[in-house]
């Protein structure tokens, strides 16, 4: 009998945990969101400019400013794929502890 008590507070600390750490990547995630969005208008902005001065610098800054947003849509990827795991375990144990209540 001792035994499903433990159990239900391990699954509410890790239902905590987890809802926690849910909270902070949504966000991170508005947060690269918003990076992302800038970096991108950048990019679209300086190919642009690279397209209608044919310059050597304005295409080397056009392809810089490219290669930060292709970066910040990688890290958006992880943190939307983190937060789809984080969503998965937290439906897990929420069907743990509806388990246990009956």
């Amino acid at each position: 009998m001792l035994f499903l008590p433990m159990s239900r507070w391990l699954v509410e600390r890790r239902l905590s945990d987890v809802s926690a750490r849910l909270k902070r990547q949504r966000a991170e995630l508005q947060v690269i969101d918003e990076q992302l969005l800038f970096f991108a208008d950048e990019a679209d902005e300086l190919r642009l400019r690279a397209l209608v001065s044919e310059t050597p610098l304005a295409d080397h800054d056009h392809h810089e400013a490219k290669k930060h947003a292709d970066a910040m849509a990688r890290e958006r990827a992880k943190v939307v794929a983190s937060i789809a795991e984080l969503e998965k375990a937290q439906d897990e144990l929420l069907d743990k502890l509806v388990a246990e209540t009956r």
